[in-house]
């Protein structure tokens, strides 16, 4: 059990049997009455966003969210292949259930796949990426100064922007929280 009074970013919280992501909250402490939380909660098996007001104080039970360490095989027919790194147990995942991760997915990476009871929530991936520059516009000597930026594809098909440095057959981190290019690796 947690209690409303220990809300914090990516809490999870079981509500009508369905776990709840904590995304924002906002202690409220009215001049007249008691005390309360207001939060903006996500569904974590249907995505849906809610903002949710409870008594302080008020307990809920916590979620329980398995996050199984699992490396990343192949896709054949839009599913993306994943196995246990300890039971060696395939698993199949929909490019539904893992969103915007089929961006940084490379063969042979290893995530974490969370899952609420047998449901399957989606991935986390580390924070940040190699991927390798795949078609992008060449870049012009000395023009670097300006601070300017281009497309560029990587070898996963994400489109991201990037200096105009950057050219064809580059590594780049890029962080997969944002999707934003970092640096060359």
């Amino acid at each position: 059990m947690i209690s409303t009074n220990e809300f914090k970013t990516n809490v999870t919280v079981t509500i009508d049997g369905d776990a709840w992501q904590v995304v924002e909250f906002q202690h409220v402490k009215p001049g007249k009455g008691a005390a309360f939380v207001r939060a903006k909660m996500r569904n974590l098996c249907t995505g849906a966003v809610v903002e949710r007001t409870f008594n302080a104080g008020e307990r809920l039970p916590k979620a329980q969210i398995d996050r199984r360490e699992m490396q990343y095989l192949y896709e054949s027919d839009d599913k993306y292949v994943f196995m246990d790194n300890e039971s060696y147990e395939q698993l199949e995942l929909t490019k539904e259930q893992l969103g915007n991760a089929v961006n940084f997915l490379k063969e042979n990476m290893d995530c974490k796949v969370m899952m609420y009871g047998t449901r399957i929530l989606g991935i986390d991936l580390p924070n940040t990426v190699e991927l390798t520059v795949v078609e992008t516009e060449p870049g012009i000597k000395g023009d670097t100064a300006t601070g300017g930026s281009k497309q560029a594809k990587m070898d996963t098909g994400y489109t991201v922007k990037v200096p105009l440095f950057i050219n064809e057959g580059d590594v780049l981190r890029i962080d997969t929280r944002t999707g934003d290019y970092i640096e060359r690796a």
